[in-house]
This record gives structure tokens, sequence and C-alpha cells, in this order.
């Protein structure tokens, strides 16, 4: 067998394989003798008749394919080995030359992408400082005031921006009633924007027991497309109005709010602060993280084959999958409610699945060029680590990665290569 190895555009390699006569017709007699075992031929025993009758009866075409099967399959991996082609995707075998004496292949695989370094020490990203004002403090402690507000029913006057109206309602499109577009004994907070625009703002004035139909359009977006954009009318009656009666901020609303520790407003509003700072720091972190992440790709600008994209892409697709199941509902239910299919949330993710493919090759080229290791320490640290997360002992984490260890120490590697990013940020 003699083979060509070459470079191909669009992080391509293609093998040409060409096949010794006597390699050829060893696989051609292995597969006539496969083949001739459900042969019958008259007069003969099944799988004793001469073999030229058998050759005959089967046909060239036949055993020549056969052939070239069973000379691949024992030949394949030691093509791409020999050649030292790693493929990230299924390689495409294309028959060039078939005849009783002849058979030459090509093999094209897609491999990962040739590129140097670009700059990836002395970035220039600026971390955000955080900070938290007495003003979004105070906010915070108006949502928990809203939080512990009481209803209280008003006996008179006429629905305001703020009160809670329970009402019935029923839609109706070009004087027909729609589907899921009636309620009865519906308390609406008129502000919340709970429903579509124009709705509660038509109720603001309504007075109890008081009927209107209020016209509204509903958004191009909607996820029910036979509504998406439509004019409707809504039927509405007002069968009680509820005012929101606000407590006071202070030692007693702390203690309702019923945190560990908070006894006094004081002590509520230092955790809410603590409380703000984390959430703003947890920002600031992911955009710093972002930051990195952009900036490296765009300092280090290359192609990388669309297998990879789509392998990345489909990994999305099943973190989506993961999150919403986590949340109740299935991948059939979000996309009736997102009014997405697979194939356009596919589309949205290529993007970023694009980058993220380019981040983790960069990574990977990183740790090689800085000679990034993982120490046997670091390696049992991590595995502890799983451990303790999963409530698992370290002995029964090994067997269940025996075999994938690889994967966590590249992991590592991984991150100690942006952590080194980040320690030399400008």
């Amino acid at each position: 067998m003699e083979t060509v190895c070459n470079k191909l555009e669009n992080c391509e390699v293609e093998v040409k394989v060409t096949f010794s006569t006597e390699e050829w017709k060893d696989a051609q007699d292995k597969a006539l003798t496969k083949l001739a075992r459900n042969v019958k031929v008259d007069g003969f025993r099944q799988g004793k008749a001469p073999a030229k009758m058998v050759k005959a009866r089967i046909g060239k075409a036949a055993i020549l394919e056969e052939a070239t099967d069973m000379i691949l399959q024992k030949n394949y991996a030691g093509i791409l080995l020999d050649n030292e082609v790693n493929p990230v995707g299924q390689p495409q075998v294309k028959v060039d030359e078939l005849t009783e004496d002849v058979l030459k292949v090509t093999v094209i695989a897609p491999v990962a992408p040739e590129f140097e370094l670009g700059e990836y020490k002395g970035l220039d990203i600026k971390k955000t400082t955080v900070r938290v004002t007495k003003k979004e403090i105070e906010e915070e402690l108006k949502n928990y005031q809203n939080q512990f507000a009481e209803l209280v029913l008003k006996e008179d006057g006429v629905v305001e921006n703020g009160d809670t109206a329970v009402i019935d309602f029923e839609g109706f499109k070009d004087g027909v009633a729609f589907e899921g577009g009636k309620g009865e004994n519906h308390p609406l907070e008129i502000g919340s924007g709970s429903f579509i625009p124009g709705f509660e703002e038509q109720v603001i004035g309504m007075k109890v027991d008081e009927e209107k139909e209020l016209n509204v359009t509903f958004p191009e977006n909607y996820q029910a497309k036979d509504l998406a954009g439509q004019e409707v009318v809504f039927k509405v009656k007002v069968h009680e109005i509820k005012t929101k009666v606000l407590p006071e901020i202070d030692d007693e609303l702390a203690k309702d709010v019923n945190i560990d520790g908070i006894e006094t407003l004081a002590d509520l509003e230092t955790y809410t602060k603590e409380q703000i700072k984390n959430r703003k720091q947890t920002e600031v972190d992911n955009k710093f993280n972002d930051d990195i992440f952009k900036a490296v790709i765009e300092n280090t600008p290359f192609n990388v084959p669309k297998v990879m994209i789509e392998t990345e892409t489909q990994n999305m697709l099943r973190e989506v999958e993961q999150n919403i199941s986590q949340q109740g509902l299935n991948m059939e239910l979000f996309q009736q409610l997102t009014g997405k299919t697979t194939d356009d949330m596919k589309a949205e993710m290529r993007v970023q699945a694009e980058e993220r493919v380019k981040f983790n090759l960069i990574l990977s080229k990183i740790v090689k060029a800085e000679n990034i290791e993982v120490s046997e320490d670091e390696l049992n640290d991590e595995i502890k680590a799983i451990a303790e997360y999963y409530g698992r002992e370290v002995d029964e984490v090994k067997q269940i990665f025996e075999g994938q260890l690889g994967q966590i120490e590249n992991d590592l590697a991984t991150r100690k290569a942006i952590q080194l990013i980040k320690d030399n940020i400008k």
C-alpha cells in the first residue's frame, strides 16, 4: 500500500491510497469466500461449488464492492495513523479507480486548523470596581416593601396604576373568540406589564361592575403566530379593585423578610448592600471574562472546519435542553412558547459555537506553548472536589471517570491557561 498525503483548503487533508496488487487480490479472495457462503448452486452442497461457478453467480461488481469494504475496514485506521491525520469529523472515502487489478481511493478528512498564536499576554482589559450606592439600597428596600404590601379592597373610586383589578375578560378577533383569550376572576396588577401592551392602560379609570371593550394589537413577535401583529377586541368586566398599602420600612419589615440573622432595619440594609455587591461583582466578572474571550479570539484570526462548529452547536443545544428540563419544561413546549424551531435555535447558536471552538483551540495551543502541566496532586484535588460536589466517595468518582481522567486533566490545564492570561493583563 502506498499513500500520498496533501493538505487542502478549509482545514482538510486528503490521503491518496494505492493498494498493492497482492493485498488487493487477497481482499478479493476473502470477499469471494465470504459471499460464497450464501450462494446455492444446483447439484452442489452450499459452499462446495467450484469457485468459477460461484464467482459467475455472484458477479464481479459485487465481489469488488465487498472487497473494497473489507480492505478499507482493515486499513482505514492505519492510513490515518501512518499519515498523522487526526480527524475532527467523519472522513469521506472516494474510490478513484476500481478494477480486478487496481484499487485506488482518496480519504478526505476534516482536521483541526493550523494557526499562529496571536497576543494573549499584556491584554489591555480593565475590570470595573464595584460600588453600591445608597439609591440602589433604597430601591432594593422598596422591593421588600412591595413584597409585603397588603391589598385592601377599594369600595369606591376607579382603577389606578398600581391597583389590582379582579376582572373577567374574553378576546375576539374579527368577532370570533380565540383560544386562550378568556379568563374569569383574574387578578391583574395594573402597571405590571403582564398583559399585552395597551391592555392595562385601558383598564385604568374603570369602576367596579363596569364593562368595557378594549382595542389592542398583539406584538409582531407574539408566540401564537395566528395572533401576532393582529388587532383584537377584549371584553372586560371589573369585579373588584384592590389597592396596595405599603408597610413602613423599619425594623418590623426587616423581621417580616425572614432572613436568618436579620432582626433590624440596619441588619437588612447591611445584608442588602452585600447582596447587591455580590450581584454586581458577578456581572463585572462575567464581563471581564467575556472581554478576555473576545480579545483572545480577535488577536488570533483563523478559520475552523464546519464540522467542529456543528458539533459545538449540538453541544449547546443539549445544554439548552438540560436547562429547560430543570425548569420543568420540554423542548417541544419551549419551542411553542418562543416560536422558534430547532433550526432557528441552531442558526442563532452557530456564531457563539464558532467562537467557543476557536477559544478552546487557542487555549490548547497556549497550554503547549507555555508548557503548562497538571500535577498528580492537582488532579487528585480536582477529583476530591468533584466527589464532594456530588456527595460521592473519591474511589467511586475515579471508577466513574476511568479512562476519562485525561479529560479532567485537560480541563485543569485549560483553566491554568486562562488564569495565565488573567495574570498578565495590563
